[in-house]
């Protein structure tokens, strides 16, 4: 009987093992354990993953993923442009974490023929950077941290989101690119970033999630407000573009702003601390049409 009961309890703990979650493709992803060696395909998965306590399980890294300090030490196993899939094998993952739209179709193609569960992450709104934290969380048995990770952000877009989102609409043109000019539309998480902060991504309404605009569409538009990345090269002019146009509005008003980093672009926990910053630039704005 005693051995009976041992065998019962082995049992009992295996089922308990065994996790099924759904991914930001829909797809349900079940692992018999929690995952102990993972691949990051994107440097916001690397992030996502040290956040809900699996950084240590972090075997390989898709270049640029340098959050935390101590991602920079993890083999790199390719690009977004090209990936090692013989250093994939190599590193004997039991888990790849995925970015649908920055992995190329080829390169999914190939990881999902190599029969290693494949979890898809794609946050589009700000509570999906949480739910992303709690079912990585779930994945590598590490629930604790990642649930108080994913709490802290709720509790910090929460208070931003009281705070401003309901203050006067101002109007506001993203871009993340010069030469040729690129933006956001409505489908990228800034937006809905944008829109906590009561601001309103005039081209919210395109169907890509990346666009290229014109600056005849910007000019029609008349933002109140561009924002804009950091200037990485000294031939990138960035936002500085719109200082001739002086019938902009937020031109008129000094309204032209750089956000530097990455926290606001990466999918992250980070983003609470890019979107502080977001709110603050939209509410001077708002100080500025007095």
């Amino acid at each position: 009987m005693r051995l009976l009961g041992s065998l019962l309890l082995l049992l009992a703990a295996g089922a308990q093992a065994a996790v099924t979650v759904r991914d930001d493709a829909g797809h349900s992803i079940t692992l018999a354990r929690p995952a102990q060696r993972v691949i990051s395909m994107s440097p916001h998965i690397t992030e996502l993953l040290f956040a809900a306590g699996g950084g240590a399980r972090v075997v390989g890294a898709m270049n640029f993923s340098d959050y935390p300090e101590a991602a920079r030490k993890i083999p790199l196993i390719g690009s977004n442009a090209n990936i090692d899939m013989e250093r994939v094998l190599a590193l004997k993952p039991d888990l790849l974490v995925v970015w649908q739209s920055g992995n190329t179709a080829r390169q999914l193609e190939q990881l999902a023929s190599l029969g290693i569960p494949i979890f898809y992450s794609e946050p589009k709104k700000l509570d999906e950077v949480a739910t992303s934290l709690t079912r990585l969380g779930q994945l590598l048995g590490t629930e604790t941290q990642a649930n108080a990770a994913a709490q802290a952000f709720r509790s910090r877009i929460g208070q931003l989101r009281a705070t401003y989102a309901q203050r006067a609409p101002v109007k506001v043109f993203y871009q993340i690119w010069d030469k040729p000019l690129y933006t956001l539309s409505g489908q990228h998480i800034i937006s809905d970033a944008i829109s906590a902060c009561g601001g309103v991504n005039v081209f919210a309404g395109l169907n890509v999630v990346a666009p290229q605009v014109s600056t005849e569409a910007v000019l029609q538009q008349n933002p109140e407000v561009i924002f804009g990345g950091d200037q990485h090269d000294p031939e990138d002019k960035g936002i500085n573009i719109w200082r001739g146009y002086k019938s902009l509005l937020a031109v008129q008003r000094a309204n032209l702003f750089s956000l530097g980093g990455e926290r606001l672009t990466r999918a992250t926990p980070r983003m609470a601390e890019g979107m502080a910053e977001l709110c603050e630039k939209i509410d001077l704005a708002r100080q500025r049409r007095k």
